[in-house]
């Protein structure tokens, strides 16, 4: 029972941990990716129609079907967004028809970084959270070490720039968070567990339609997995289009059918008009520049990483856990494959690979058990300051800057560190919202979060190992 207890308070310490880490600093409002979502949302929320024709001239990500201009990516991260609207509108009392819908209004522009702030931290932030947990669990099952555990979630939540793109409202994260709790939920089985695997895959796939390919490689392990008890498929499938209704729901209401999507009416991008809207095939170079490019490479915004191909090899060595390995694994591949077939592979304003984040949460399964295996002495030392060095990197980037421009060769470093973290453009909750130097934000961030994670490194260091489970 207390050792249950303590997991428990563990797992709150966690999810608090790296909810409060997401929801704490914040992203440019007026960025297109966030700006065009949430147009959206404000629109649905206070005029009811899908159009954003009063906020088009703020954003170049938007498509056209004929005098009217409406949103051009998924609509999930926006369907997320309504409730956050909603509730905002009505603590306030505020609308944008009582504003001039332009960047240099300031009433404007402050209650459109209020609704932005509250939509990533009960959207993105949220659903990181929860998969952070999720992986504890999972790991923890898989090496029966609870520091293992925790360096995997740490390492995915605030070791990688899923950290800063939780502050957003583009989906990079909330895949990734999606791409987890289904991975969990297939691997313990089971009519509950299973339906929310297949709520999840649905939903990744309202969030951006790319999710398709790589959540396959989940449900196909589901498949191999339950292949001599088929029903046990049923919650799974039936969840799974359940997840996907709000997307029939919202081109009805947005276009009048059900076959038209966004992408489809993409103003200014020509190369979405290339393969499969910007999907391609594949390129070696561009793959080289997503994982170890000084621009946009992988490895450069999350050296955890680099040894989580380590752990999933040491998992598929065991035929009790090879599938979840071999799924894991295929899915980061997958990903990365589908980033370097797609036309605007950089993602434009992006630090760090945006478009291949959805592998971190899957990828970083493989974290538990380099930890799990590495002697007590020195590895683990070495271990532990590679995922420092992992946090620190992506604390100046979600403080300072999670959309690097595209000019910068070392992006991470002249974009984030020289153009505006040294300086203390930073953003966080109360140098935004209470008076505060951003400066004092960040340190009360740390005087709050750092404590916590000492806590839980000295509370997951009480438990001894136990049996793994098969997954």
């Amino acid at each position: 029972m207390a050792r249950t207890q303590g997991l428990g308070r563990i797992r709150i310490g966690l999810f608090l941990l790296v909810w409060l880490s997401c929801a704490w600093f914040g992203s440019w409002e007026f960025n297109p990716n966030n700006a065009t979502r949430l147009f959206a949302a404000i629109r649905m929320v206070e005029n009811g129609t899908a159009t954003i024709d009063p906020f088009a001239p703020l954003t170049i990500d938007k498509a056209q079907f004929g005098a009217h201009a409406y949103l051009d990516k998924a609509p999930g991260m926006t369907l997320m967004a309504l409730p956050a609207v909603a509730i905002t509108d009505l603590v306030t009392g505020d609308r944008a028809g009582r504003h001039l819908p332009s960047s240099v209004d300031p009433g404007f522009v402050a209650y459109l970084k209020l609704r932005t702030r509250v939509a990533a931290a009960t959207g993105s932030a949220l659903l990181t959270a929860i998969a952070a947990v999720l992986l504890f669990d999972l790991a923890l099952t898989l090496t029966g070490g609870a520091g293992a555990a925790l360096f995997a979630a740490l390492g995915y939540a605030l070791g990688t720039p899923i950290w800063g793109y939780s502050t957003t409202l583009l989906g990079h994260a909330a895949v990734a968070a999606l791409f987890v709790i289904a991975l969990a939920g297939v691997a313990r089985g089971g009519g509950r567990w299973m339906a929310v695997a297949g709520l999840a895959l649905g939903w990744a796939v309202v969030v951006e339609y790319q999710a398709v390919l790589a959540g396959s490689v989940i449900g196909l392990w589901a498949v191999w997995k339950y292949r001599a008890t088929p029903k046990a498929l049923l919650p799974l499938i039936v969840a799974g289009v359940a997840g996907l209704l709000p997307l029939a729901a919202y081109n009805l209401f947005a276009f009048g059918t059900l076959f038209r999507i966004g992408y489809s009416g993409v103003v200014g991008f020509e190369g979405m008009n290339q393969g499969l809207f910007g999907l391609t095939v594949p390129r070696l170079a561009v793959l080289r520049e997503i994982l170890v490019g000084p621009m946009r490479g992988l490895f450069w915004v999350a050296p955890v990483l680099l040894v989580a191909p380590v752990g999933l090899w040491r998992l598929g060595e065991e035929r009790a856990t090879r599938g979840i390995a071999l799924t894991a694994a295929g899915v980061a591949v997958v990903a990365l494959l589908v980033n370097a077939a797609y036309v605007y592979w950089d993602g434009g304003n992006a630090t760090g690979p945006r478009h291949a984040m959805p592998l971190a949460g899957v990828a970083a399964l493989g974290l538990a058990p380099v930890w799990a295996m590495a002697r007590a002495g020195w590895q683990r030392v070495g271990l532990a300051m590679l995922l420092l060095g992992s946090v620190a990197i992506n604390l100046t980037i979600a403080a300072a800057e999670i959309f690097a421009p595209p000019g910068y060769r070392w992006a991470w470093w002249q974009a984030v560190i020289q153009l505006r973290f040294r300086f203390g453009d930073l953003r966080t909750i109360p140098s935004e919202w209470w008076g505060w130097t951003s400066w004092n934000g960040l340190y009360l961030w740390a005087a709050v979060a750092v404590p916590l994670a000492l806590w839980l490194v000295q509370s997951c260091a009480r438990f001894s190992p136990r049996t793994r489970c098969q997954t």
